[in-house]
């Protein structure tokens, strides 16, 4: 529950629905498996992606896009941290596409903490 957009409901439901991290390879996979990567229509050496998949499960992955939208909806209120990844993001991005891509990067934070069995702690934002 320590990491921005990950509050008490989804922590619970991620621990109840999704299998242990040994299931997966790693955090990428945990991604993919909740339909959170882009398909990928790569040919002779070009690597295009489109849109996100939605082929996993639909719970976690409505919890994980709910969690990030409260984050970029307190980040367009606040104002994200500045040089930090999603002050570039929104910058650059459209804000739904913002939305998935903090969710996807959400969840292979939560792999990672379960692989290694940790606490997160915010990065610092570059100088």
């Amino acid at each position: 529950m320590t990491i921005p957009g990950i509050g008490p409901i989804t922590a619970t439901a991620l621990i109840a629905l999704a299998p242990s991290h040994e299931a997966f390879k790693s955090g990428r996979h945990f991604a993919a498996w909740l339909g959170l990567t882009p398909r990928q229509r790569s040919t002779g050496g070009q690597q295009k992606l489109g849109s996100i998949t939605k082929m996993g499960e639909r719970t976690l992955r409505r919890l994980l896009t709910i969690g990030a939208s409260a984050v970029i909806k307190q980040a367009a209120i606040r104002g994200a941290p500045a040089g930090s990844w999603l002050d570039q993001m929104l910058a650059r991005k459209p804000k739904m596409l913002v939305i998935v891509a903090l969710a996807n990067k959400n969840a292979r934070i939560v792999w990672a903490l379960l692989a290694k069995d940790d606490v997160y702690r915010a990065p610092g934002v570059p100088a």
